[in-house]
């Protein structure tokens, strides 16, 4: 691109010649006049955050365009104030700050003309062209929250009082959803939920389910924020939920691993007294084969009330082993003297540190839509399928993957970020890894034609793929109707960054397979010696 400046040969030669430290007589000399493209160039100081404004901060426009004869900006009346000047509907000045003072989404326009057909770009537009800005004048961030307790059916109960030392009086065991409302835009939630399962969230969603197991008197925060333009509050409220015993039955929620041990996860705290060893029972394999164990202790964990640890005596469990626990109903009750029922042969689940927590990888899918989780192009069988963000059915939080494989169908799909480029991971060569995901079968047959393989999920990495890695799960294993855990355990042959495909299989079903998918965890994992 040609630019259209005037220079004086000699002066620019003096000037020259003065940073050499040296000296010459400016001789006069004719105007040598370059030739000048119309090129339009114009630009906000806000450009690159969608032109959004805290009310009332400014925004600087500016026109670096060549080959302007005139300019005008024209302001909405009554929403801005001009900085240097009087006149707050429109300027001809190159560079305007203009501060606004209405909230909502405001024109700003320039109108320009050139000397000749101007460029854009790098095509060729008129003498006279108009541009057209768009710019959204945000409020301070405002939150205003409401609870009400979730009846066993899943519909909304009674509503709960906001406010400080409120101390709704909730049983132990009740499920609380806080809903929030907010102005001003937000952009990231952080929920902090004393005495409650979860304790903290950052899902940004409007609505969160908290589940109350300990008796006592908790407080509640919530808080927002936006990075750009700059903006958050913080709510708290103390004392807000008293939990109180219980009439209800209490129920067995999960059955996890904790520090080799096996930890019962109750819906509300259990008295420790009333715990028996006898009552219980554990079964450890291990490679097909069994284990002898003997139960050293059963105590409620000094941390978390709700939590029953089963100690074995010169033994820990490992991911390697297949852990189930039974209890024969004895004496074991909750604080507020609630019987617990027997239960038999709950597996247990081992939940590591999750690599994909804190990451951009959306391993529980309530952040992206189904845009972040596109076909990965292997074509025919594995375009025959459908992939949604649901509601309809959560292991956690409120969202997870709906997938339907189409009869002789399959699936190849990857995870992307806002840029649609693969999230990476780094892991330890020789280290054993747990690859999780939780399950929920609505629909699956066993094979009835082709090569006869069982609909499955299979989890693939790259670059260094293990072809030969297993269903995890094998869906016509999974019981319909109930969210179950699965598991694998790998070894990465690289650290270098691999990236993760979820590939699902029903090219031997002549009907469709239809599942969703919760909460995907990568962690590391300890192998019996």
């Amino acid at each position: 691109m040609k630019l259209g400046y005037k220079f004086k040969l000699p002066t620019l030669l003096g000037l020259g010649l003065m940073i050499l430290g040296l000296s010459c007589d400016d001789d006069p000399a004719d105007d040598v006049a370059l030739p000048e493209t119309s090129h339009r160039v114009v630009m906000t100081s806000e450009m690159d955050f969608d032109n959004k404004v805290n009310l009332n901060e400014d925004i600087t426009f500016g026109d670096v365009s060549t080959g302007v004869e005139n300019r005008t900006w024209t302001f909405p009346e009554g929403v801005v104030d001009i900085a240097g000047s009087d006149n707050d509907a429109t300027s001809s000045e190159a560079t305007v700050r203009a501060y606004f003072k209405k909230i909502g989404d405001h024109e700003v326009k320039l109108q320009q003309t050139f000397q000749s057909d101007a460029y854009v770009g790098t095509t060729k537009m008129g003498k006279e062209l108009d541009t057209t800005f768009i710019v959204r004048v945000l409020g301070a961030v405002k939150v205003s929250i409401s609870a009400n307790i979730v009846n066993s059916d899943g519909t909304l109960g009674d509503a709960l009082t906001i406010g400080d030392n409120a101390k709704n009086e909730v049983m132990a065991g009740s499920t609380v959803r806080y809903t929030v409302a907010t102005e001003g835009e937000p952009e990231n939630y952080i929920w902090t939920v004393n005495g409650g399962d979860p304790e903290s969230s950052e899902v940004f969603e409007d609505e969160l389910d908290v589940k109350y197991k300990k008796l006592g008197s908790y407080d509640f925060s919530f808080a927002a924020n936006r990075e750009r333009p700059e903006g958050g509050t913080e709510v708290t409220y103390k004392n807000l939920i008293t939990i109180i015993p219980s009439t209800e039955p209490v129920t067995l929620d999960a059955v996890n691993e904790k520090d080799g041990n096996i930890a019962l996860n109750f819906s509300r705290e259990m008295e420790e007294s009333t715990l028996n060893p006898e009552d219980f029972s554990v079964s450890v394999v291990n490679g097909g084969a069994d284990v002898p164990v003997t139960i050293e202790s059963v105590t409620v964990d000094p941390d978390e009330g709700n939590l029953v640890i089963i100690k074995l005596a010169g033994d820990r469990i490992y991911n390697d082993d297949t852990v189930t626990v039974s209890y024969t109903a004895g004496s074991m009750a909750t604080t507020d003297a609630y019987p617990a029922e027997s239960f038999t042969d709950q597996q247990v689940v081992f939940k590591g540190e999750n690599i994909f927590e804190g990451s951009a990888f959306d391993y529980s899918f309530e952040n992206y839509t189904a845009a972040n989780w596109p076909y990965q192009w292997w074509g025919a069988p594995y375009d025959g399928y459908t992939f949604e963000i649901s509601t309809a059915q959560t292991y956690d939080g409120a969202k997870s993957a709906y997938v339907e494989m189409q009869p002789n169908g399959g699936m190849i799909i990857a995870n992307v970020d806002s840029d649609n480029a693969a999230i990476p991971f780094s892991f330890e060569t020789g280290q054993w890894y747990e690859i999780g995901i939780w399950v929920y079968v609505e629909s699956v047959t066993p094979p009835d034609t082709g090569d006869m393989f069982n609909a499955d999920v299979r989890f693939f990495w790259f670059p260094d793929v293990d072809w030969g890695v297993g269903p995890n799960p094998d869906l016509t294993a999974i019981p319909a109707g109930e969210w179950v855990y699965s598991s694998q355990l790998v070894q990465f042959s690289s650290e270098a960054p691999q990236t993760f495909s979820i590939r699902g299989y029903n090219a031997s079903n002549t009907t469709a397979t239809r599942f969703y998918m919760d909460n995907i965890s990568i962690s590391k994992a300890s192998l019996r010696p």
